[in-house]
């Protein structure tokens, strides 16, 4: 035994410099404790126990106890601080007095005792070890995870929104004195509201504090804070900043700006990104309102604007019908706030837009490019210093488009120019200028404008790109008449009729009417029919009809139109077919009598002012317009029924009647005031008019002719009228489409501006 406490003692001395955290640990360690130095030799088996090298003898309980006192005295000369620590903190570790006393009471005993029990025995094993105080255990990494009753505390922090909640925070918004406590309460609610319909379940928290203070469950609670926000929101904020009537202040000079600046960024931010997600048009038209209202409010935030302002384009540019009209009104407004910083921005992303989007021209998508057109001239109307820039830039680029077409002669530089981006291009600019005719600033682009429309029709002057010169010369016309200035267009229109193809017969007869509204280019089968004839000699008797109309109070009319008069002799006396030469006599008698009325008045005695006189001259025009010439009457008349005309093809209600012979359904006898009464003798409110009662009825088949109907495909019979046979009940999707208009109708019908029914589906 001193042989082992000797050897200890020595292990101590030459290593002093032991390392604090190793002895903690192995102070606090759930192990056995360290045998002693001197017992080196390990049994294979676990279950052996080791003989000591020493003294020859089986290792004891007591001999491991006093060699554990041994080395924590050791511990006393080796780092005193750290004997002190545990001395403080772990008094049982260091109670060397029950130690020696569990030694003493062991002396006697025989190593072989059998008489304690299994379970004493294991007890004793349990307490060899040292079991350390509370103070000095180490938190584990399991410490991290969250108990169910710290997530069961933080539940219980966060407010859930419910109606009541709603109904008395809408109230509290309603009051002349707004709280600004109450206006971040209804932002956090939102953004939670949102939040909760997010892909990742969290949103915004980063960038909205306290965002996680409510939380948001069920479509009710959902529908009702959007509601909230937008029919409650805005008015409370005017209330909170004080703002007056017919103040003309910005919402940013005011006094209380600074409370509500930081909540309105963060609430701007969630309602832009709820306009992207939402793809219903009446929630989107519901939600452009309140933007327009909240337009106001975007001008401190410059860079919220620009996002803004990039995701209405957009809508502006793709959205539906109603959507379109109100985030142009809501560029239109943002952009006015802060025309100085926005107005670059926004022209050049709304022309990118419309270009990008006019790429296909069909009867649907007409009407949307249209609407954008109009509305870009209005963008550019605003500042036509900061216009010119941007016009100038973009006409170059097609005029360089033109060039390369023209030195080229590939078709690929042909493709740049003949295109529906290109001709759309053509009108905005066109119409751009003639919007600002009254003004100096864009005037200089009139003649770039005029000479690259000329060079598109000189490009690939055939009859195959007929229609693509129709809308150059439009473009040209109206530019015309808007600017007041004078474009030679006569000669391009006449030019038409002495085309070879167009005086050739036609091998094809064409069941449809050929329109060339949504056409560039024909092909060799559509060259070929009578539609195409037909076609053309509409536009050129248009387009002739319309500029010559516009020039008949010119003191230069009758000079002007000797060319076109001759052209149109010449094809007369070669034209074969009986309804062209009508209608071009009849413009040839009416530019001849315009002429006639023309030369009469510049043959009066008032005519005394010289023709190098402008001033005299243009007056004398303006009065010679309220004269009406007859030209320009009949061009009125014309045009009422032209534009009938065209009305009845965009509806398509005379397809039918082109294509095939049906019999016409017999109208309604004229009321008599007379009651009409049934077999029975009861009045009929509503008498029916149905095939049954006409003996030239058309019978439409009904589903039992199923298999007929596929066996006579592509021909339409007149059958004769059958018995009378009782009325079969309405299908179930025919009522379900008709409860469906009337639900469309009830909504359509209400002018509150409220968002209700609310579907997550559609979010």
């Amino acid at each position: 035994m001193k042989l082992a406490t000797k050897k200890v003692k020595t292990l101590g001395k030459s290593k002093p410099e032991l390392n604090k955290k190793k002895l903690a640990k192995d102070a606090s360690r759930k192990t056995k404790p360290p045998k002693s130095s001197a017992s080196k030799v390990i049994s294979k088996n676990p279950k052996q126990k080791v003989a000591d090298p020493v003294n020859n003898e089986k290792p004891t309980k007591k001999r491991t106890k006093r060699s554990h006192k041994e080395q924590l005295e050791g511990l006393k000369d080796i780092d005193p601080e750290f004997y002190d620590f545990l001395k403080k903190n772990d008094k049982k570790l260091l109670d060397f007095n029950l130690l020696d006393t569990d030694d003493d009471d062991e002396e006697g005993e025989v190593d072989n005792e059998n008489t304690a029990t299994k379970k004493n025995k294991d007890e004793d094993d349990n307490e060899q070890y040292h079991k350390p105080t509370e103070d000095l255990e180490v938190a584990s990494d399991e410490s991290d995870f969250e108990n169910e009753e710290d997530d069961d505390a933080a539940a219980g922090s966060i407010q859930k929104i419910t109606l009541n909640l709603l109904h008395q925070w809408e109230q509290q918004l309603g009051q002349a004195n707004v709280s600004i406590d109450i206006v971040r309460k209804v932002i956090q609610a939102f953004n939670s509201a949102l939040a909760s319909i997010s892909a990742d379940g969290v949103d915004g928290g980063e960038n909205q504090p306290n965002a996680a203070a409510f939380k948001v469950v069920g479509a009710a609670a959902f529908n009702g804070v959007i509601q909230l926000c937008v029919i409650h929101l805005q008015p409370a904020i005017i209330r909170l900043l004080g703002v007056r009537p017919n103040s003309s202040l910005p919402l940013h000079k005011h006094k209380k700006w600074v409370k509500v600046r930081g909540c309105l960024r963060y609430y701007l931010t969630d309602l832009i990104r709820l306009v992207e997600q939402v793809s219903s048009p009446n929630i989107l038209g519901v939600l452009l309102k309140h933007l327009h209202q909240m337009s106001g409010m975007v001008v401190p935030f410059s860079a919220l604007g620009k996002t803004i302002l990039k995701h209405l384009v957009v809508l502006w540019s793709t959205g539906d019908e109603t959507v379109r009209v109100l985030a142009f009104l809501c560029i239109l407004k943002i952009t006015r706030k802060q025309q100085a910083t926005m107005l670059n921005h926004v022209l050049k992303a709304m022309y990118l837009a419309y270009v990008r989007n006019s790429k296909f021209v069909s009867p649907n998508t007409l009407p949307g490019i249209n609407f954008m057109r109009r509305s870009l001239v209005e963008m550019f109307a605003l500042d036509l210093n900061v216009s010119y820039q941007h016009a100038f830039l973009y006409i170059r680029q097609l005029a360089i488009h033109l060039r390369n077409a023209v030195i080229l002669k590939k078709k690929d530089s042909f493709q740049t120019v003949y295109n529906w981006q290109f001709i759309n291009s053509l009108r905005l600019w066109a119409d751009l200028l003639g919007a600002s005719a009254n003004k100096p600033q864009l005037q200089p682009l009139i003649y770039p404008l005029v000479t690259i429309a000329t060079g598109v029709i000189r490009l690939i002057p055939t009859a195959q790109y007929f229609p693509l010169r129709f809308h150059c010369l439009q473009t040209l016309i109206s530019l015309s008449k808007e600017t007041n200035t004078y474009v030679p267009v006569l000669p391009l229109i006449v030019e038409v009729l002495k085309s070879n193809t167009f005086n050739c017969k036609h091998s094809a007869v064409s069941m449809k009417p050929l329109q060339f509204t949504c056409v560039l280019r024909l092909n060799k089968g559509q060259l070929a029919e009578n539609g195409f004839r037909d076609e053309v000699i509409e536009q050129v008797f248009g387009l002739l009809l319309e500029y010559l109309a516009h020039e008949s109070a010119s003191l230069a009319f009758s000079d002007l139109v000797v060319p076109t008069v001759m052209a149109i002799k010449t094809y007369l006396k070669d034209c074969r077919n009986a309804n062209y030469a009508r209608k071009l006599k009849q413009l040839l008698e009416k530019i001849q009598e315009s002429g006639r009325f023309i030369e009469q008045q510049r043959g009066k005695s008032s005519v005394s002012f010289d023709i190098k006189d402008a001033q005299a001259v243009v007056a004398w025009e303006q009065q010679l317009h309220l004269k009406r010439t007859p030209l320009d009457v009949y061009y009125a008349s014309w045009l009422k029924t032209h534009e009938t005309k065209k009305r009845r093809q965009a509806a398509q209600t005379d397809e039918i009647n082109a294509d095939y012979d049906v019999p016409k359904l017999k109208k309604l006898p004229a009321k008599t005031g007379v009651p009409v009464r049934n077999e029975n003798g009861e009045v009929e409110l509503f008498p029916s008019d149905s095939e049954d009662d006409d003996n030239d009825g058309l019978h439409l088949g009904s589903d039992d002719d199923d298999d007929e109907d596929v066996q006579n495909e592509g021909e339409v019979e007149v059958e004769q009228p059958k018995a009378k046979k009782k009325k079969k009940e309405m299908p179930e999707k025919q009522k379900l489409r008709l409860a469906t208009v009337d639900d469309e109708y009830d909504e359509a019908g209400g002018a509150v501006d409220i968002v209700k029914d609310l579907d997550l589906n559609e979010w």
